[in-house]
């Protein structure tokens, strides 16, 4: 019963994702918002709904390891996994706004929940303070985007839908993944204590990998489609919304206590997206094997949480 409250719980969020992120890309994509900003924060916010909720939950539920896991894992995930793969099928262009300013932010919000998590804590000024960069990295992207310094964006070519539809999906997509991410969190946390894996290694893997599949699918079919911008916003967008969002809210709504993650988990953490950021700065590019190293270092860091747990 776990496990099918797991592919239950998964099939929902995904499909909720699904549905909320286009919604709001429909909704922003009326007010012709460019690329960069629409992958920085509607789908970035809309394919990390289900870390969101699922962090919550496991929050209240009082595992506070599968929350703060979820999120370092899912940023792992986002930045070796889906930009390597993505990079694999398609050769990624980065914008030089992007390498300047977008990813030192995802970099500085990594060490600075490395640096908030070392006393083995997330407490609610912690989480206020992150939740308080979330909101001057949201008006940040837009004050640029308003400004015209993100014009050399091409505008998204979508097609008009109506915005009752978009609202409805929107607020289907959010049931679907407050109901979804419930059972997900349960069955996972049955299975973890029946196998006698700990709950930080369930959500850096497992929980991590499955609540980061739409990012995954997102910027591989925006790769695929030429929309570079997208595929790395998002995922940049991601992982500044996991750690400021996530553990800013989460932290707010109940302080966490962190016992099964090490410094090796954050410290992967930061160094993959500090790595991403030398590979892009170098020629605006993220080429192919470049995303296979990405992807064999995910593999590896897989392969040793395993062998460990």
């Amino acid at each position: 019963m776990s496990i099918l409250y797991i592919v239950l719980g998964a099939i929902l969020v995904l499909w909720g994702a699904d549905r909320l992120t286009d919604g709001a890309t429909a909704l922003a994509h009326r007010m012709n918002v460019p690329q960069i900003v629409i992958g920085l924060t509607v789908v970035a916010m809309g394919t990390s709904m289900p870390e969101f909720f699922v962090s919550l939950m496991s929050a209240i539920k009082g595992t506070s390891d599968i929350a703060v896991g979820n999120v370092v894992g899912s940023n792992i995930f986002n930045t070796l996994m889906i930009v390597g793969v993505t990079a694999m099928v398609a050769p990624m262009v980065i914008s030089k706004s992007t390498v300047r300013k977008d990813i030192p932010f995802a970099v500085a919000a990594s060490l600075a929940l490395l640096v908030m998590c070392l006393d083995g804590s997330v407490s609610r000024l912690d989480a206020a303070l992150l939740f308080v960069g979330f909101i001057f990295f949201l008006y940040y992207t837009l004050r640029l985007a308003m400004k015209g310094d993100m014009q050399d964006q091409e505008m998204v070519k979508l097609e008009e839908m109506n915005p009752w539809k978009a609202v409805g999906l929107v607020v289907l997509g959010l049931l679907c993944l407050v109901g979804g991410s419930n059972v997900f969190v349960e069955g996972a946390t049955v299975i973890a204590h029946s196998l006698g894996v700990s709950d930080a290694v369930i959500g850096l893997t497992i929980v991590a990998c499955g609540t980061s599949l739409p990012e995954l699918a997102t910027s591989v079919v925006a790769a695929r489609k030429g929309r570079s911008a997208i595929a790395i916003g998002n995922v940049i967008g991601s992982n500044v919304f996991n750690i400021l969002m996530i553990i800013g809210v989460t932290g707010m709504v109940l302080p966490m206590q962190i016992e099964g993650l090490t410094f090796i988990d954050f410290g992967i953490m930061l160094s993959a997206i500090i790595l991403l950021w030398l590979f892009c700065y170098t020629r605006f590019t993220v080429a192919r094997w470049e995303g296979a190293v990405l992807t064999l270092i995910f593999l590896g860091y897989m392969t040793w949480l395993v062998v460990n747990s």
